[in-house]
This record gives C-alpha cells, sequence and structure tokens, in this order.
C-alpha cells in the first residue's frame, strides 16, 4: 500500500547539479510521522547513508562525504522529499534510494522499514 518512488536522476559533469525527488503515496501512510533518508549505493559497494530529515524537516544530518554539497528538505504537505546536489564529484556516482524510518530521524540502515527502487545518478568528470 505504501510506495517510495525516486526521481531526477542522470547524467551530470563533475561540478553540477541535480535535485532528486521522492514522492511517498499509501492510504495508511502519514508522511508526517516518518522520518526520511537518502542511502546510495556504488556498483560494487555496500549501500551507505547520505542524509536524513526529521517529522518537522527542521532538523537535518548528513554523511561527511556530501556535507555542505547537498542539501535533504521535505514538504509534508505534498508527501514528498527531496535531495538537492551541489558540486558533484565521480564519486557521487550511485543509485539513490529514498526511506522510510518511525523514528524522527536515522541514520541507521536498519531503522528504514520502507524503501524506493532508486534512481541512477551517473557523474562524469
Amino acid at each position: 500500500q505504501v510506495q517510495l518512488v525516486e526521481s531526477g536522476g542522470g547524467l551530470v559533469q563533475a561540478g553540477g547539479s541535480l535535485r532528486l525527488s521522492c514522492a511517498v503515496s499509501g492510504r495508511t501512510f502519514t508522511f508526517s510521522n516518518y522520518g526520511m533518508g537518502w542511502f546510495r549505493q556504488a556498483p560494487g559497494k555496500e549501500r551507505e547513508f547520505v542524509a536524513t530529515i526529521s517529522w518537522s524537516g527542521h532538523w537535518t544530518e548528513y554523511a561527511d562525504s556530501v556535507k555542505g554539497r547537498f542539501t535533504i528538505s521535505r514538504d509534508n504537505a505534498k508527501n514528498t522529499m527531496y535531495l538537492q546536489m551541489n558540486s558533484l564529484k565521480p564519486e557521487d556516482t550511485a543509485v539513490y534510494y529514498c526511506a522510510a524510518t518511525p523514528q524522527i530521524a536515522s541514520i541507521n540502515y536498519y531503522s528504514y522499514k520502507i524503501w524506493g527502487q532508486g534512481t541512477q545518478v551517473t557523474v562524469s568528470s
């Protein structure tokens, strides 16, 4: 019943920007009661934490590798979360996943209960 759908991925040159969106739908899902997060997985590597945002949207946390370049946000009225990615680097290339947790927010992979299918981000040098 609950689905998360990512969009906005694509191919971009190093130094460029992309904005990812995660649309959440479901009859029993109260978006504002879930913390949200972004994770990414590069080929041959494990999935890693990128950013998380609280129920209110006013508290955020980022992985050190993206801090200062990425911005996570949410619009509870639209049931949508965003990831603005600036100053992209080739090492940012990965499939990006959005996820929802019943916690206020979390950097812990295992706290997330609902996952999207992912969107590909490729950064060329």
